[in-house]
């Protein structure tokens, strides 16, 4: 967590709603098809912590962990460029 909160420093407030909301929006699916974090864990083949730390919206996931997660339960993401 510690690690977490480093990254966070760095990053502007409307990266880390983002980052949250991916989090609340992952959290939601996984509910959604009624299984719990350990199921999501085993399917994604990550720890059961790393879940619940998406989940939770930390900043210092792997992209690669949340994106994974997002798609196994079917949410669709978006990338906008500024500007």
């Amino acid at each position: 967590m510690a690690q977490g909160k480093r990254i966070s420093a760095d990053i502007d407030g409307q990266a880390l709603q983002a980052i949250k909301d991916m989090g609340a929006a992952a959290r939601e699916a996984r509910t959604a098809a009624g299984e719990g974090q350990a199921t999501a864990a085993a399917r994604l083949g990550v720890h059961v912590q790393t879940i619940g730390r998406i989940e939770a919206g930390e900043p210092g996931v792997a992209i690669g962990h949340v994106l994974g997660l997002l798609a196994l339960y079917g949410v669709r993401t978006r990338l906008e460029q500024p500007g």
